[in-house]
């Protein structure tokens, strides 16, 4: 475990590597879409040269983004503790939220049309400081929604028992 905040005593569970193949498709969409306009704008309103420059900058882009968005999903990883559930994300940046159950509102779990194509979902946990929000994207739709429900009760439970 290379976090620094973390504590050594969690036992993490990361997400799926399927969401690094919805990331780079949704990229590849997006550099595409980039290039094809590129290509047209810059080749009808100046030369075929830039048009082709256009290209080869989106594909670098792109190129680019599929390196990070691997390294991103390797980063994400969640922990259910007795009284709060973990969640950690970054490559650079780290990130550590804490979410005691006690503070959750509500918990959502949402997934887009590419994400249901590769069977998976996001659990989104909203608290009343939107600095203790959370998500966490590239769940099993089963997975995700054990983790609402169990949430959820645990979120009940916590706010009785203050």
């Amino acid at each position: 475990m290379d976090d620094l905040f973390a504590p050594s005593d969690v036992s993490w569970t990361p997400v799926s590597p399927k969401l690094a193949t919805v990331r780079r498709l949704n990229a590849a969409i997006t550099f595409g879409l980039l290039a094809i306009a590129g290509l047209l704008l810059f080749g009808m309103l100046m030369d075929w040269l830039y048009g082709v420059l256009a290209v080869v900058v989106a594909a670098l882009g792109f190129g680019w983004a599929w390196i990070v968005i691997g390294r991103n999903q390797r980063s994400w990883k969640y922990a259910e503790r007795e009284d709060e559930l973990l969640v950690s994300h970054g490559i650079m940046f780290r990130q550590l939220v804490v979410v005691p159950y006690g503070r959750m509102q509500f918990v959502d779990v949402a997934a887009g049309p590419l994400e249901r194509a590769f069977d998976l979902a996001t659990v989104e946990l909203h608290t009343a400081t939107p600095a203790t929000d959370a998500k966490i994207p590239g769940l099993h739709p089963d997975e995700a929604a054990r983790l609402r429900d169990r949430l959820s009760a645990l979120g009940q439970a916590q706010a009785w028992g203050l």
